[in-house]
């Protein structure tokens, strides 16, 4: 049997930037392209100093590790994947960052569930899955006030109940920053 091929996505702003993150071959998993981060950040400010975000299909942790290095205070990051989720776990440890706080939950069943609101919440499920309807749907109620939604799908988003702050495309990649209307 042939090994899991290792992949690695580099860390582009922050105190961790530069340093690459590696994450397995699995389906589905696709990091978010580095124009597309690039591009979130500038939207979003380069410091994310005291922010708490949700990366909820976390995958290779680009965005959550990429919001880590730019300041945030707490990053919880779901990933279902064993080794996405084994990848995520060494990232954290070897960067360090300890802020960082991986759970093994599914992202739709957490989304639903009352808890912990975010000033940013990353949704970049798997796109075969065709899951972003129903995330979006959940992933209101986990706003903090004034929070924004970061969300990337293969094909332009139908995003009733919020209004588009900014969008964008690379590669086969559409991404916008929303707000709840």
């Amino acid at each position: 049997m042939k090994a899991p091929r290792s992949n690695t996505v580099r860390i582009i702003g922050g105190r961790f930037r530069s340093r690459l993150v590696s994450f397995p071959d699995a389906d589905g998993l696709r990091p978010t392209p580095d124009r597309a981060r690039e591009t979130l950040f500038n939207w979003l400010g380069q410091d994310l100093e005291g922010l708490s975000c949700l990366d909820a299909f976390a995958g290779s942790g680009a965005l959550g590790f990429e919001a880590i290095s730019r300041g945030a205070a707490r990053v919880v990051m779901l990933e279902r994947h064993p080794l996405a989720l084994a990848a995520l776990r060494r990232n954290a440890a070897a960067l360090p960052a300890p802020d960082a706080d991986i759970q093994p939950v599914d992202a739709l069943a957490y989304l639903a569930a009352p808890g912990e609101r975010f000033h940013v919440i990353f949704l970049d499920p798997p796109f075969a899955l065709d899951l972003m309807p129903q995330a979006l749907a959940r992933a209101a109620t986990r706003l903090a006030p004034g929070g924004k939604i970061y969300a990337e799908s293969p094909r332009t988003l139908a995003v009733d109940g919020y209004t588009i702050l900014r969008q964008g495309r690379a590669g086969h990649s559409h991404f916008c920053l929303l707000e709840p209307a």
